[in-house]
């Protein structure tokens, strides 16, 4: 993994919730929006390549790793995240951003640009969809139907699914597997893989349940019509779980959406392909209008 330093911060959301922020870099203000399956250590490629030209902003989800837990499980919806992302802008003076998001990233950044619209420049999606995510698993609508009793059920019995989870999280062989069901790319390095599911494996299962509960029931479908900024959509060609065909229904709904497709890519492919994706991101700042030389911070 790259070597980082996030300078740490934290600011107290509306309902009281403490939320822990990360920033790096300085320069045109750039959001992070991270899935549920890590936390910013995830883009430390991305981070790497455009530190040195952007204010990059990255966030822990109410709940999950440094961010305290809310009062309540019923506020971990997508709309308490995004309002946390524009809580975050507030403490951080920005007027107006870049947002790039993964997995559940991309649903938080759709309900942030319809929360405040006025304040994204542009919008790149990484291996997401649009809303209702379990109906595209396997690319199979069926499972849509009965992940969420699945989830209601693992949510029943927190302590043994914490149990089962932190002693995979501290097998060396999780990170192996993890590439051989396909889940990840071999080109993943295992050391980078392995502290990422060390992370998770602390993670309080409850709400980490809860969330992706709440995840499954968000939907902004309906808003891509609506979206007059430029977009970028990128997919892996062996994503499992947010397949090539969810990420091409989205692009044909939003206006002038481009598509990047990257072969042999998982559901990881920020980490099993950063130099490409990093490219590809570079170019789409630098020709739709987001390029260090006329973006501007907030």
């Amino acid at each position: 993994m790259v070597p980082l330093e996030a300078e740490a911060r934290r600011f107290v959301a509306a309902d009281g919730t403490e939320i822990a922020y990360q920033v790096f870099g300085d320069g045109p203000p750039l959001l992070l929006c991270n899935g549920l399956g890590g936390r910013w250590s995830v883009w430390a490629q991305q981070i790497a390549y455009f530190r040195d030209r952007y204010r990059i902003l990255c966030w822990d989800y109410r709940g999950l790793y440094d961010s305290g837990r809310p009062d309540s499980l019923g506020k971990l919806t997508v709309r308490n995240h995004a309002e946390d992302a524009l809580r975050l802008l507030e403490e951080e003076g920005v007027d107006r951003f870049a947002l790039v998001g993964w997995s559940m990233g991309v649903q938080v950044g759709l309900e942030l640009f319809r929360l405040a619209p006025e304040k994204i420049a542009s919008l790149a999606f990484v291996n997401g969809v649009a809303g209702r995510p379990w109906d595209y698993v396997f690319s199979i609508s069926a499972i849509g139907r009965f992940l969420p009793q699945v989830f209601r059920g693992l949510g029943a019995v927190p302590g043994v699914v914490e149990a089962v989870v932190a002693q995979a999280a501290r097998l060396p062989e999780t990170a192996r597997w993890t590439k051989r069901v396909g889940l990840a790319a071999g080109s993943v390095d295992e050391e980078t893989l392995s502290e990422i599911i060390e992370d998770f494996g602390q993670l309080d299962m409850r709400t980490y349940v809860r969330t992706l509960e709440m995840l499954g029931e968000h939907d902004a479908w309906d808003l891509l019509p609506q979206i007059d900024v430029p977009t970028l959509i990128v997919v892996g060609s062996r994503d499992l779980l947010t397949p090539r065909a969810a990420a091409e229904r989205m692009a044909r709904r939003i206006r002038g959406a481009e598509v990047m497709i990257v072969p042999g890519a998982t559901h990881y492919a920020m980490l099993e392909y950063p130099e490409m994706l990093n490219l590809r991101l570079e170019k789409f700042f630098r020709e739709r209008g987001y390029d260090v030389s006329r973006a501007h911070a907030g």
